[in-house]
């Protein structure tokens, strides 16, 4: 490494100059990579899209080359016989639609075998009535679509061809935050356009089941489907979304990783739809306030604030309320692990979970089942009855649940919130109509075991009060005074 000298001037006590030299490191250089190579490998296996849709076209008399408008101008204040229409007012005949193919929507995929099969996204082909693929050479092929997953926006697509070029695929787990990542595809139906940038993120939350890659590459409308590539020119991701308030690029793209697509992939291309595993949960987000009121210390788990009633975690004994904390020996750290892990689990496996309920963990066992055979039912409650308490610590005036309003909430017991004062659960959002079930640690039975229960508390302690409000489960920090 080269060294660079500069003069330090010392004064010394004889009144002399001296010049000392002093080496200083040089920084380390970073190079910009040049992409033309791997440009020039990677294109060819890059494919425009373009779908078309059938829509019906109503046809009516009129002039070939010359707008309806106009030939009723001639017609009417000229006399101008015009073949095909007769002097006199216009007589409209209605036409029977007719169908006609018309453009629906461009983007973008990339060839993961020879044999034609191409990887792109769902809502590129969603919808669509007759799928074209553009090679680089201008070939076009109408393309079948082998299968979809509109949850993770995956699609593959076959077209028929055979020896074409392929784009070999990475691991999207060993991604790192600031590498160089390059994006191909046909933004605005301008083929094989090529933008760079860095991963500025990882496993980004957007959606139920992806954590996405997120990067700072100009992707605009039309680049959907198409690939990201790392420097190597391996796949990582597919370009799928941006953020934007503007409806263009704004320095925010989303990928899905590659490792995910594929598994889905998998799944597409042998029974033609993805099969997911099934548990029967809606979850909440677990935030500091609350994990601290729960004695879990710190966020973690996926809360559960509803559970479908005859479904398998509600045979597995897991109840509103709880905390997932490990599915299958998978740790869930945040809300948005569990629908993955679930998902990935197959329909009929019995499954070890830990939950955290009332200060202590649980192990539970629940049997996974197919998560598109069943939906869940929303219920209304009943009108509350007479409020048979005074306002307390909390600030609330309760009264007892029905049977009935128990069935519809699918809970075991609990005091309905009738009236609220300017309180602590005021404050914190509750209203009439929701339903106190817990507090703390201890179930609600009745009024007077709320109310008593309530006076005992430490007025200078936060507790966890859990609501249920409709068809959720919600947890509140509260601190009395």
């Amino acid at each position: 490494m080269k060294k660079h000298f500069i003069a330090l001037l010392a004064i010394l006590s004889l009144g002399q100059p001296l010049f000392i030299p002093v080496a200083l490191a040089e920084s380390p250089r970073v190079s910009i990579p040049d992409f033309a190579d791997l440009v020039e490998r990677a294109s060819p296996a890059v494919v425009n899209i373009r779908t078309t849709e059938k829509v019906m076209v109503q046809q009516q008399g009129g002039i070939p080359g010359l707008p309806e408008d106009q030939a009723e101008f001639f017609r009417r204040f000229f006399g101008v016989p015009i073949p095909g229409i007769p002097n006199g007012p216009k007589q409209v005949q209605p036409a029977p639609g007719k169908p006609q193919e018309a453009d629906r929507g461009v983007g973008s995929g990339f060839i993961i075998e020879s044999n034609g099969l191409i990887l792109t996204n769902a809502h590129v082909v969603e919808g669509a009535t007759t799928i074209y693929v553009t090679l680089t050479d201008k070939r076009e092929f109408k393309a079948k679509l082998l299968g979809m997953d509109k949850r993770t926006d995956v699609a593959v697509v076959k077209i028929d061809a055979r020896d074409l070029p392929r784009l070999p695929l990475g691991d999207s787990s060993r991604v790192r935050v600031g590498e160089w990542v390059l994006a191909i595809g046909s933004p605005f139906g301008l083929e094989n356009t090529v933008t760079a940038g860095i991963v500025s993120a990882k496993s980004r939350d957007t959606g139920d089941y992806l954590p996405f890659i997120q990067t700072d590459v100009a992707v605009n409308p039309g680049n959907s489907g198409g690939p990201l590539l790392n420097t190597a020119g391996q796949v990582i991701g597919i370009n799928s979304q941006i953020f934007s308030r503007s409806g263009g690029y704004m320095g925010i793209s989303f990928a899905i990783p590659i490792d995910e697509a594929m598994r889905v992939a998998d799944q597409l291309r042998t029974n033609g739809k993805m099969t997911r595993g099934r548990i029967g949960v809606a979850l909440g987000e677990m935030t500091k306030e609350v994990a601290e009121s729960l004695g879990l210390g710190k966020p973690r788990g996926a809360y559960v604030r509803n559970v479908d009633a005859g479904g398998p975690a509600a045979a597995g004994g897991i109840e509103a309320g709880d905390v997932i904390l490990t599915f299958n020996g998978h740790d869930i750290t945040k809300a948005t692990d569990l629908p993955r892990v679930v998902g990935d689990t197959k329909p009929g496996t019995t499954v070890q979970v830990q939950v955290w309920r009332k200060g202590g963990t649980r192990d539970l066992a629940v049997t996974v089942t197919d998560g598109e055979s069943s939906q869940v039912a929303n219920k209304k409650s009943d009108a509350p009855t007479a409020s048979v308490s005074s306002a307390n610590v909390f600030g609330v005036n309760v009264t007892e649940l029905s049977d009935a309003k128990k069935k519809d909430l699918n809970i075991k017991g609990g005091v309905e919130v009738t009236g609220l004062s300017d309180g602590p659960l005021a404050r914190a959002g509750v209203r009439p109509g929701d339903v106190i079930i817990r507090v703390a640690d201890a179930d609600i039975s009745g009024v007077k075991q709320f109310e008593a229960l309530v006076k005992g508390l430490d007025a200078n302690k936060a507790v966890p009060v859990f609501i249920r409000r409709a068809d959720s489960t919600l947890v509140i920090p509260v601190r009395p005074k």
